[in-house]
Formats: C-alpha cells, structure tokens, sequence
C-alpha cells in the first residue's frame, strides 16, 4: 500500500497478476479509507489476508502522518498473521517505471521551491535519498539526470518532468524488491525533520 501521499494505492498481486485499487485524491482521509482499499483490492484478487505471503507498504519520502498510516497498517498485518514486511520508498515507485532510461532522479515535493529525491541507475540508488533546493534539481538535470515524480510539481515550469503511474510503479517496484528479498523491519524514510521538529529545535 502507499499512503505517502495525496493519493492512495492498494494492490493485491495474485499469480502474477495485480489488482489494485487507485484513489487520486484522498489527502487527509487516508486512515479511514485503507481498509476499505485493502478489503476492495482482495475482493478484487479473490484473496483473503491469510492468502498473502507478505505486505508492503511505502516508508517514505512524503506526507509524516500518511507514512505513519500505512507502515502501522502493514505492521499489523504481518504481526497477526506471521508473515514478513517489505518497505518500499516512493522513490521507487517512481523509479522502477524508468529503469531503462539511464540516469533517473525521481522526485517528491516538499513545498516552498524544495523537493525529496533520489538518484537511480539502472534500477539501482546511485544519490541517496536528500532534501534539495529546486537550484539543486535543476543544476543535477545539468548533469544528465532526468526528472520523474509520480505527482505534478512546479518544477515542471523549468526542467522537463515525466509523470509516471503510482499504482503502476508501486507493483513494479514490490515485485522487483520482493525478487531481491528485500524484507525487514519497516522504519519511515524521513529525509528531513518534521516542521513540529524543526520549530522546537528553533525554539530551543
């Protein structure tokens, strides 16, 4: 599942086909409609929790209080049925839509000209997760890198940005991650402070 932003995405992947259940706009009303998604997308998948073999959901980077949302979730139902957890960041969404198109720096806005990113290379992290001016956007397109977000960004106004799809890229990159058996403990992806933190720290 991926609760880190506006929007929601559920899937259930059963023999190798997803069933997902996609929610463009969901901002702020992701705790009382994940459950439903899920119930909706195992309908969809003729499965039950006990069916699945593990869960996933998105750590991060994105919305403090959806990650929170879909990490507990996912914890939950590993921990009542046994099974293992897979995290999966946001940038991978994004990333695993793009693997053959050389050097990719997927994209999430932080707000006020800022941006979460991530550099990638075929399929693999080459510039880790980082909080970047919009200056250090544009000065890494420079250098060859091309943008991708799974949400517009205003940044689309001064650099080329390819749109990808989040419940496409969420499948992607679980079955890919899933293949590489990525699993463990799940832990958000905050790549900088919250602004509560930040403030207090000000403060202090």
């Amino acid at each position: 599942m991926d609760t880190s932003a506006n929007y929601l995405t559920v899937a259930a992947i059963k023999d190798g086909k997803a069933y997902t259940v996609f929610k463009p706009d969901c901002a702020m009303r992701h705790a009382v409609s994940v459950m439903a998604a899920v119930e909706e997308a195992l309908a969809k998948a003729e499965m039950s929790l006990q069916d699945c073999d593990f869960f996933a959901a998105v750590v991060g980077a994105g919305s403090f209080t959806g990650i929170r949302i879909g990490i507990s979730a996912v914890k939950g139902f590993c921990s009542a049925l046994g099974k293992p957890a897979l995290g999966v960041t946001s940038f991978d969404v994004a990333a695993y839509n793009t693997i053959d198109d050389g050097r990719a720096l997927c994209i999430v806005d932080a707000l006020h000209d800022a941006y979460y990113a991530c550099g990638y290379e075929g399929g693999e992290v080459v510039l880790p997760p980082a909080y970047l001016s919009e200056d250090e956007v544009l000065a890494l397109t420079k250098e060859g890198y091309r943008l991708y977000a799974c949400a517009p960004c205003a940044i689309s106004e001064k650099a080329p940005l390819t749109l990808v799809d989040p419940a496409e890229g969420l499948v992607k990159a679980t079955r890919a991650l899933a293949e590489k058996k990525a699993f463990g403990k799940l832990s958000a992806l905050y790549v900088r402070k919250s602004s509560a933190e930040l403030n207090l720290e000000n403060k202090g």
